[in-house]
């Protein structure tokens, strides 16, 4: 497929500086171009490359001064990450998107199929499976009983969705993911043996959520995990029976979250993060990779550290720790300078 300028600039509202005739067929980094590739600018840290790229088009904030010749084309935009992201969401749609079911399918009784929905080889839909309009199902997939997905949301391959789940519309289940497994509940007995909780509940994934490769997302002891719209989970993070998460929330990479904890809207946390169980994070907390979260959360802090402490105060400490060992020094050698 190919573009010029003129579309590009129409589609992403913004205007075109340079020649809006040209026309380009696929996308690059910045640093990569080629003659007839798109690519955008919006970390500074890249600023340089728009000098020397050979791309046809750079998408640009409507701000951008450049310090010497540009030879791509510009079109400026308010945002150019996020109208680039939005170019990469026309362009996905333009693919031709396959339909139907393959015949390898294994479907249960009272299976609900919407309209152009693709069922990928392999998968095995359980009994009273509701799927919704252009969902995608890839191979290899399982969903057992009770499940509904909603319309537009696409399921990647050897995913496992477990019973009673329910997933909302425009979702992303990334390939390897696990929804809805047994919660850890094990109760100890007198002889130091434990005893294993049946987990009845189930999990709720509102709109627009994103569960990345690998992550894991417990079902409910009683009652449901839920996950709230708009929410992004990077890959291989652990989900734990009961908790809740809330609208607009991000979470990176290994971190983990333990059951009943309940996490506020538009939080963002970064990667190998642990929250103990139990615990309540208010709404905008900012938790820095690698800390651990063993106590509540007030709204609109920044953490950091193990256990978390503020942010500020962690980095303020942080010159302390290096100069630790100075310090002691120096503190041994003003107490051998009073004894003597």
């Amino acid at each position: 497929m190919k573009f010029t300028a003129a579309q590009i600039a129409q589609i992403l509202n913004g205007t075109v500086d340079g020649d809006a005739t040209i026309e380009v067929s696929q996308l690059a980094k910045i640093e990569e171009g080629t003659l007839g590739s798109l690519t955008f600018l919006a970390n500074p840290k890249y600023t340089p490359h728009i000098y020397t790229t050979q791309s046809s088009i750079v998408i640009v904030n409507k701000d951008f001064e450049p310090e010497s010749t540009v030879h791509a084309t510009l079109i400026r935009v308010a945002d150019a990450y996020q109208a680039f992201s939005t170019l990469l969401d026309f362009y996905n749609q333009q693919k031709k998107k396959a339909a139907g079911v393959e015949k390898t399918v294994i479907k249960g009784d009272n299976v609900s199929i919407g309209s152009n929905s693709y069922i990928g080889h392999y998968v095995v839909l359980g009994n009273n499976v509701q799927l919704g309009e252009n969902v995608s199902i890839m191979s290899h997939v399982v969903i057992e009983d009770n499940v509904t997905i909603g319309n537009d949301t696409v399921v990647y391959q050897n995913s496992v969705i477990h019973s009673d789940t329910s997933i909302g519309q425009f979702c992303v289940v990334n390939a390897g993911s696990i929804i809805g497994s047994d919660g850890f509940g094990f109760a100890p007995k007198e002889d130091g043996s434990y005893k294993k909780v049946p987990q009845t509940g189930n999990v709720i994934i509102e709109d627009h959520v994103d569960v990345g490769a690998n992550s894991t997302i417990d079902r409910a002891t009683l009652g449901s995990t839920k996950i709230g719209r708009g929410v992004k989970l990077d890959n291989q993070i652990q989900i734990a029976h009961n908790v809740e998460i809330g609208q607009h929330t991000v979470i990176a990479a290994q971190s983990g979250i333990a059951g009943s904890s309940k996490v506020g809207e538009n939080c963002v946390i970064g990667g190998q993060v642990g929250i103990i169980g139990h615990l309540k994070v208010g709404d905008r907390v900012k938790i820095q990779g690698q800390s651990g979260v063993t106590s509540n959360i007030d709204s609109d802090t920044s953490l950091y550290g193990t256990p978390a402490i503020n942010f500020k105060d962690y980095l303020k400490s942080y010159i302390f720790f290096k100069r630790f060992p100075s310090i002691v020094q120096r503190l041994d050698a003003l107490e051998k300078n009073k004894d003597e």
